[in-house]
C-alpha cells in the first residue's frame, strides 16, 4: 500500500510518499481501508521531534473509512462497518490497523470526510466547553484561532451554550467565518492588542475564560485578561511552546486556573469515547453542528499540506485523502 512517512524529524520536507507493507490486524485490531485523513496540529509536532515517536513513521491520528479485516477477539466491530477514530497514530496511509474499542460507528447520514475531519477536533471542542470548562448561559469566553478548525467548532458550540463569545482571528475573511459561526465580537490580533479589546468589551471584568491553541504568543496576555478565579485552557502551541510559568502569578492575577488538557484524558473508556463521538457525529448528521472543510489534498502531497496549515494558510478542517 501507499503510505506517507518520515524517517528523522524535521520540516515538511521530510514527508516520504511511499510504498510500504500493508499492516496485518494484531489481537484487538481491525484492518480500516481509509478513506480519509483529518490534518491536526499534532502531526507537525510529531514530525519535528516536539512530541518524540519511533522511527521511521507514519503520522496521522485521525482517519475514517470502512473495516476490512478483523484481529483475534474483536467484538466493537465487524468486516464492512463504517467507522471513524482519533487518537491512534499511523492514519496517513491507505489502510491502517486500529485498535478495535477506539472505533466509532459513523452514522449514515456523516460522510467520511466529514467524519475523518470531526473526530479529533470534535471530541476536542466537545471536552473543552463541556469539561475542561463546562461553560454557563451568561458567561463569556475568549477564543484564539477562532476560525480554525477547533475553533470554529468551538464558537458554534459555546455560543449554542449561551455564552457570550470573544473571538481572535487574523483576516478580514477568518473574522468573517468566526462571526457566521456564532462569534459575538471579534479581534483581529494582527491590528488589534487583543488584551486592550477584551478589556474593552468586558468593562475591565475580564471573561471567564481562555480556550488557547496557541500558545506562546498569547499566553501571558491570555492570564491578564481573565476575571479573578477565571480558566485558562491551553489546548495547543501553534507559535509554539509556552514558557515555564511561577505558579504564583496565578495568585497575583486573581487566583486563577490553569489546565493543560489533552483528548486521550477525556475519552478514558470506550462508554466516553462513544458518548462524546456520538454526540458530536449526530449533532452533524443534524445539522445542529456545521463543519467546514477548508481544503483536501491527496495523500501524496502531504508536505504541502503541513506547509499551508504551519503557514495558517488555511481555515476549518484540512483533509487527506487515498
Amino acid at each position: 500500500m501507499k503510505a506517507v512517512r518520515f524517517q528523522q524529524c524535521g520540516g515538511p520536507e521530510v514527508l516520504q510518499y511511499e510504498e510500504v507493507p500493508s499492516p496485518v490486524p494484531a489481537a484487538g485490531q481491525a484492518l480500516v481501508q481509509v478513506k480519509a485523513i483529518g490534518l491536526n496540529y499534532i502531526d507537525t509536532y510529531h514530525r519535528e521531534g516536539l512530541y518524540p515517536v519511533p522511527l521511521p513513521c507514519t503520522p496521522g491520528m485521525e482517519a475514517a473509512g470502512r473495516v476490512v479485516a478483523l484481529g483475534e477477539g474483536v467484538g466493537e466491530v465487524k468486516v464492512g462497518d463504517r467507522v471513524a477514530y482519533a487518537g491512534t497514530i499511523g492514519a496517513y496511509a491507505e489502510q491502517a490497523a486500529v485498535p478495535a474499542a477506539r472505533l466509532v460507528p459513523l452514522p449514515e447520514a456523516v460522510d467520511f470526510a466529514t467524519g475523518a475531519a470531526a473526530m479529533l477536533q470534535g471530541m476536542t471542542a466537545h471536552y473543552l466547553v463541556c469539561g475542561s470548562y463546562p461553560l454557563k448561559q451568561g458567561e463569556t469566553a475568549l477564543i484564539h484561532a477562532a476560525a480554525g478548525g477547533v475553533g470554529l467548532l468551538l464558537v458554534q458550540l459555546a455560543s449554542r451554550l449561551g455564552a457570550r463569545v470573544i473571538g481572535t482571528v487574523s483576516t478580514p475573511e477568518k473574522e468573517a467565518l468566526a462571526r457566521q459561526a456564532g462569534a459575538h465580537e471579534v479581534i483581529r490580533y494582527t491590528e488589534q492588542d487583543f488584551e486592550a479589546e477584551v478589556k474593552r468589551l468586558t468593562g475591565g471584568r475580564g471573561v471567564d475564560v481562555v480556550y488557547d491553541s496557541v500558545g506562546k504568543s498569547t499566553f501571558a496576555k491570555g492570564l491578564n485578561v481573565l476575571r479573578p478565579r477565571g480558566y485558562m485552557v491551553l489546548f495547543g502551541q501553534s507559535s509554539g511552546p509556552v514558557p515555564p510559568l511561577d505558579p504564583g502569578v496565578l495568585n497575583t492575577k486573581g487566583s486563577l486556573y490553569l489546565t493543560r488538557p489533552t483528548l486521550v484524558h477525556y475519552t478514558t473508556t470506550r462508554q466516553e469515547l462513544l458518548a462524546r463521538a456520538g454526540e458530536v457525529l449526530s449533532w452533524l448528521g443534524e445539522g445542529v453542528l456545521n463543519l467546514r472543510i477548508g481544503a483536501r489534498y491527496p495523500l501524496a502531497q502531504a508536505a504541502e499540506a503541513h506547509r499551508a496549515l504551519q503557514g495558517r494558510l488555511t481555515t476549518g478542517k484540512v483533509l487527506l485523502l487515498p
